[in-house]
């Protein structure tokens, strides 16, 4: 095991629930607000990928960004419309928990990993998890019905650009640096339409949050360049799990700084979540 990529990822869940913090403290429009941030984001990573990445001109350079960048664009604004819908402590564990499930069993079956017992184990214990954070009950609470919906379908989008990410950056060799910074000047390019003649907005929006705008234009590509950086030296069924240890540190901020109901039990099933997590990355 590669301890220091490890690391990485640990680095990279921090960051990862600090910006999703950010976000949740957004009210608005999704699309103009994921488009702001974006593009901050692409001005802030294209000079240094620059100067650190890889440009050799090929298909894969074009190919893998634009379809990562289609993947985040749909986990963006499923992510930020559910956020506007229900608690965090629902969405978040349940989107971190669902993606790396789905990305291990793709891992297993499509990819010929084979994790073993103890991961296999893991991904019960997720489930498990998830059902404690959620409180879920057939006839359960509208807003934690919602909650695990865009929650799962969020972890949809999740499992999906994970693994055409690790294809690009481990089969194509596409430089970590370079995919992302393409992928998120793409993702800013797609959502352009969207902002047309909505000056006004943009710039209110701008002023009530650019606090959050400059947390998850800076944090999200940091999280994101660490994390397909590991995936250069460790196995999927590895890294997918392992970056979602940020549900704990975010489950506590959420906690903190919302005061979302049933925090015990929400804290609970995001340890227990983890405990799964901390099984799938015994490989």
């Amino acid at each position: 095991m590669n301890h220091a990529a490890l690391g990485l990822v640990g680095l990279a869940a921090v960051f990862h629930a600090v910006w999703n913090i950010a976000a949740k403290r957004f009210t608005g429009d999704a699309a103009l607000f994921v488009w702001m941030y974006m593009t901050v984001s692409a001005a802030l990573c294209l000079p240094v990928a620059w100067i650190f990445g890889d440009w050799t001109v090929s298909w894969a350079l074009v190919v893998g960004p634009l379809v990562t960048a289609v993947l985040h664009i749909a986990y963006s604004i499923t992510l930020q419309t559910g956020y506007a819908r229900a608690d965090l402590n629902v969405v978040y564990p349940v989107a971190r928990g669902v993606g790396p499930l789905l990305t291990v069993v793709v891992a297993v079956a499509v990819l010929g990993e084979r994790p073993g017992p103890l991961p296999l184990l893991g991904g019960l214990i997720i489930l498990i998890g998830i059902l404690v954070v959620t409180g879920f009950r057939r006839r359960g609470n509208g807003s934690v019905r919602t909650g695990v919906l865009f929650g799962t379908a969020t972890g949809v989008t999740i499992a999906a650009y994970t693994l055409w990410d690790h294809y690009s950056v481990v089969t194509l060799n596409i430089s970590p640096v370079t995919y992302f910074a393409l992928a998120v000047s793409m993702q800013s390019l797609l959502l352009t339409p969207k902002t047309l003649g909505k000056g006004p907005q943009l710039r209110e929006m701008l002023r009530t949050y650019w606090r959050e705008i400059s947390i998850i234009a800076v944090l999200s590509p940091a999280a994101y360049i660490l994390v397909l950086v590991a995936m250069k030296t460790l196995p999927l069924s590895v890294v997918a799990p392992a970056r979602e240890s940020s549900i704990v540190v975010g489950s506590l901020l959420a906690w903190w700084l919302f005061h979302e109901a049933n925090p015990v039990r929400r804290l609970a099933g995001s340890a227990v979540v983890l405990g799964g997590i901390v099984l799938i990355a015994v490989n």
